[in-house]
């Protein structure tokens, strides 16, 4: 069993994943996180650690740097939510902020079982694109008012 994480820790252990210097390094939050992990977000779902390390390597193969600011840690019973920017920066496009919150599922030895990430990727890619956010804006209103 794994000590429970408070929304110190968790703001801690995160904030050490992903730095301003260098490709992000999640080794040392895998042990809080179950065999069994389902991760989820808009693009992918992923099943068991295994599957679970590979994804976050290929995250960090695609970027250059990634950053993490976490803004809020709200910890009660077994979910954790927090909500962040994470700013990628790629080898040929400019910097990209994403705006997100991940909800965290802890099972009974207090590792995450469960983890969903909530964003708007394509909106807060396009929002970086000059001439392109109005157009896209726009196709949103019209189509989704």
């Amino acid at each position: 069993m794994t000590e429970k994480l408070t929304p110190d820790t968790i703001r801690e252990l995160w904030s050490k994943t992903y730095n301003t210097e260098g490709k992000p390094d999640w080794s040392h939050i895998f042990p809080f996180y179950h065999d069994e992990i389902v991760f989820q977000d808009s693009i992918q779902r992923i099943e068991g650690i295994e599957d679970f390390k590979a994804m976050c390597n290929r995250l960090t193969d695609r970027c250059e740097q990634l950053n993490m600011d976490i803004t809020d840690v709200v910890v009660e019973g077994d979910i954790a939510f927090l909500q962040w920017t994470m700013t990628m920066m790629f080898k040929k496009f400019p910097s990209t902020p994403v705006y997100g919150c991940s909800k965290l599922t802890f099972a009974d030895d207090n590792r995450i079982i469960h983890q969903r990430d909530y964003f708007d990727l394509w909106g807060d890619i396009f929002n970086g694109i000059p001439r392109f956010k109005p157009m896209y804006r726009k196709f949103l209103k019209k189509r989704f008012g």
